[in-house]
């Protein structure tokens, strides 16, 4: 039974009669391809890329599995679509936290038209992306089972500066999304911080990234997911914990032996913002657990 996604957080939806992707009960995200040439460079560069012996074993965890392409019934009622099929990031998890993170300060590729390059010049010079080399395209954070996720409005992230993207990103791993009060990063450490938590992921892919010169990945996207249920919990780290993605290749183009400095721009500026939340949250749980341990060394003393 195909439905639409429960927890996308940007991009085309299948909701109100529109084109958008589907989900099955089988862990699948199918994918309308653009009827433009930007749908066949999708699943081009899908097919080159699952078969690209060149690309690491450890590299291709951050890339969804490709199971090829299928034609179905569009969710806009306009017949039979040809979709991508893919590995459907969240269909394992339980109240999912996503959050979706446009890469590169340049949006548009090189054989892209005129007024498509103006179109995406004025947004990337409008939103963080110029500036920071990225910009959130999305997110949801799961908050309680009482409050449910809090997931801001699709024009209020457009409008993103770049205090709001620092406090956003604070947001992403607080218990207290949805409050007005300082975010208190509870999460960090556990989602951005460890051995395989999100830092670390990024600083795989940037590892990559420094060396690879096959793609140059325009208006690719960053996926950062996790579970809030299996925070913490012994032996489901590994199942809920945090994961990074890449999605949309639609503008993926041939790298000719160079360096995706653009993509790579972006990914350096993301890993600054985690990186100094989780250096904070550190400090900040270190100082509160000294504060802690005051009263009983005064104790004591007295009692010496």
């Amino acid at each position: 039974m195909l439905k639409a996604p429960d927890h996308q957080v940007a991009g085309h939806q299948a909701h109100a009669g529109k084109l958008g992707p589907l989900v099955d009960d089988s862990g699948r995200f199918y994918k309308p391809l653009q009827s433009d040439e930007r749908g066949t460079k999708e699943a081009a560069f899908y097919s080159s890329f699952s078969s690209n012996s060149k690309i690491p074993t450890p590299i291709r965890r951050f890339f969804p599995t490709y199971h090829g392409t299928q034609l179905l019934e569009a969710s806009d009622g306009s017949g039979m679509h040809l979709h991508l099929v893919l590995q459907d990031i969240v269909s394992n998890r339980l109240d999912p936290s996503v959050m979706d993170i446009k890469m590169g300060s340049r949006t548009w590729y090189p054989q892209a038209s005129e007024d498509y390059i103006m179109k995406c010049l004025k947004k990337d010079r409008e939103s963080t992306s110029v500036p920071l080399g990225f910009r959130i395209s999305g997110l949801q954070t799961y908050e309680s089972e009482k409050l449910g996720y809090w997931k801001p409005d699709k024009k209020v992230v457009q409008d993103f500066t770049l205090e709001d993207v620092k406090l956003t990103l604070k947001r992403f791993v607080s218990s207290n999304p949805s409050s007005n009060a300082e975010p208190d990063c509870a999460l960090a450490s556990l989602i951005y911080g460890g051995s395989d938590g999100i830092l670390a992921q990024l600083l795989e892919l940037k590892a990559w990234f420094e060396d690879q010169t096959m793609y140059q990945f325009y208006s690719c996207s960053v996926l950062m997911v996790y579970e809030k249920a299996g925070v913490g919990e012994e032996g489901l780290r590994s199942r809920s914990g945090a994961e990074v993605k890449l999605v949309d290749f639609a503008h993926v183009v041939d790298g000719e032996g160079v360096i995706d400095h653009n993509f790579l721009g972006g990914l350096c500026s993301l890993i600054k913002f985690v990186s100094d939340i989780l250096v904070s949250s550190t400090n900040r749980s270190k100082a509160e657990g000294d504060l802690k341990e005051q009263p009983e060394n005064i104790a004591n003393d007295v009692k010496a």
